[in-house]
């Protein structure tokens, strides 16, 4: 009985984190790259983009040299890398170029050359859905 118990519960729970997870269209709700970058990247990369050390290390997006290139981080969000997972089954194509456009024209970040939702659908792995 107890065992039943526990695979209900952990049914309900898995349930309620499915849900949790069910974003308009499969994406993310936020509408700008600051937002964006409000709503999902501030929590590990901090409010002012510095990073943080703790239980992982967040690299710092402010004044990072690596993003002089857009396709570095808009790489990096659809692909994942290292212990940053990816994000490309929750961000549409937009919501990517706006996030990347929006860090690497704040905080610091004065890259002028934008990346657009074309570019980064090519980013994108090839696969049945797409």
């Amino acid at each position: 009985m107890t065992k039943l118990l526990l695979l209900t519960t952990l049914l309900a729970l898995a349930g309620a984190a499915a849900q949790a997870q069910d974003f308009p269209s499969g994406h993310f709700p936020e509408p700008t790259g600051e937002a964006l970058y409000k709503g999902v990247c501030q929590g590990c990369h901090m409010p002012d983009a510095k990073g943080a050390v703790g239980a992982g290390a967040y690299p710092a997006l402010a004044g990072d040299r690596r993003l002089a290139s857009a396709a570095y981080p808009a790489m990096v969000i659809v692909r994942g890398q290292k212990a940053m997972p990816s994000f490309g089954e929750g961000l549409s194509d937009a919501q990517v170029a706006d996030v990347v456009n929006y860090i690497r024209s704040n905080f610091g970040n004065h890259f002028t050359d934008k990346i657009t939702p074309d570019q980064v659908k090519a980013m994108r792995p090839a696969s049945p859905a797409r």
